[in-house]
């Protein structure tokens, strides 16, 4: 089990972008706001969105930014906590990357998740 279903196999491309590019509002119980961004990132790209990279990134920053700030407070509770294992085989680098930086993230350290956020960054080529 990797978490909650967190997409709509029944979505658009259209729809997906359009989630992504919100990011930082989650609808989803339990569910950080990253880890919407991942499962939506992951939909995107095996359904070969050419903006799943840049949008995913981009998603991360803005939401890293504002948890760094404080401004907002966003959830850090999370059921989704096997997800990284969904890139587990074919990338497992990628994989140890997520899960590390969500932890991080979930323990409230900004500036190892910000190294963190710049290694997935090279990873994905973005």
């Amino acid at each position: 089990m990797h978490g909650p279903a967190l997409i709509d196999p029944a979505s658009t491309d259209r729809d997906l972008v359009r989630r992504l590019r919100a990011g930082t509002v989650t609808d989803t119980a339990g569910v950080m706001p990253e880890s919407l961004a991942w499962h939506l990132f992951l939909e995107l790209r095996r359904r070969g969105e050419p903006s799943a990279v840049p949008l995913f990134l981009k998603t991360l920053r803005t939401l890293h930014a504002r948890r760094s700030l404080g401004a907002v407070p966003t959830p850090n509770d999370d059921i989704s906590t096997d997800e990284h294992r969904l890139v587990e085989s074919e990338d497992p680098f990628l994989a140890d990357l997520w899960k590390a930086y969500k932890r991080c993230i979930q323990n409230n350290r900004p500036g190892p998740a910000s190294h963190l956020l710049r290694d997935i960054q090279e990873r994905l080529g973005g």
